[in-house]
């Protein structure tokens, strides 16, 4: 687990946020929210390294909508966090980057009611500005002259590009397997690889940074994020407002910004 720091798209997306909070500053908080007088604490948040931007601009928003609450974030891969909650590691809400992990926390008891779908997500191919491997199309990845990389298969980021890989045909093998779909960018825009396989998001997060291409199979590389509030929570009502915020419209539209699709 890791705390993360402030990327360049969060004051972006917390524009965002903050022009809708405006707009709908006359309407009533969020049911099961309570007043921003009610809650007061330090909220912790585990969740999929692609939420970083977004969450990070949401939680600038939870703070300054609820005075004397602290929002701690921490970003890793679904599986790692998901193994953590199950354990008993210290975390109030966890959002995952597909179903299938999520399944794996309340299988195991560990999350309290059923997650809810927040936001969709697919993967892209990403390259280099200077693109140097000269790569066209997702298939140009096929060549023992690229050097590709993806997340490891237990994160959703690797399971999705193992599915795409096989149904695509393509039989070179990845230079390497990252913890992480942030590691996987972190390569590509070092030019430490030809190419890489993150979501749509990273993709909007890496700006001019990278060139997407995009990859011919919409159903395999597309996927559901669940949030949940943990069995555990230490701050459950400042959980569920916390879950109240992403499912709202102020949420949805920062991670529309962010790329994300709706769920």
């Amino acid at each position: 687990m890791r705390l993360t720091t402030r990327s360049a798209l969060v004051p972006l997306l917390l524009a965002t946020v903050v022009g809708l909070a405006a707009c709908g500053a006359d309407e009533p908080a969020p049911s099961g929210s309570g007043g921003a007088e009610d809650l007061s604490g330090t909220l912790t948040v585990l969740a999929a390294a692609s939420l970083t931007e977004s969450f990070e601009a949401l939680a600038d928003e939870f703070e300054s909508q609820h005075e004397g609450v602290t929002v701690e974030l921490a970003f890793d891969s679904s599986a790692t966090l998901a193994e953590q909650v199950t354990q008993g590691a210290p975390g109030d809400v966890l959002a995952t980057a597909d179903e299938r992990t999520m399944s794996v926390v309340v299988d195991a008891g560990s999350a309290a009611g059923d997650p809810q779908v927040f936001a969709t997500n697919h993967l892209v191919l990403v390259v280099p500005q200077d693109n140097p491997a000269g790569i066209q199309e997702f298939v140009d990845i096929d060549s023992a002259d690229v050097d590709y990389v993806v997340c490891v298969e237990s994160a959703p980021c690797g399971a999705l590009a193992a599915a795409v890989l096989d149904e695509q045909g393509i039989a070179a093998k990845p230079a390497s397997e990252e913890v992480d779909v942030k590691a996987v960018l972190a390569k590509v825009t070092l030019d430490e690889a030809d190419a890489g396989i993150v979501y749509a998001t990273d993709a909007v997060a890496a700006g001019d940074d990278v060139m997407p291409v995009e990859i011919p199979a919409p159903e395999e590389a597309t996927t559901a994020y669940p949030i949940a509030v943990t069995a555990d929570a230490a701050e459950p009502d400042l959980a569920a407002a916390w879950v109240d915020l992403v499912l709202s419209a102020e949420g949805q539209q920062v991670l529309e910004a962010a790329g994300f699709g709706a769920p």
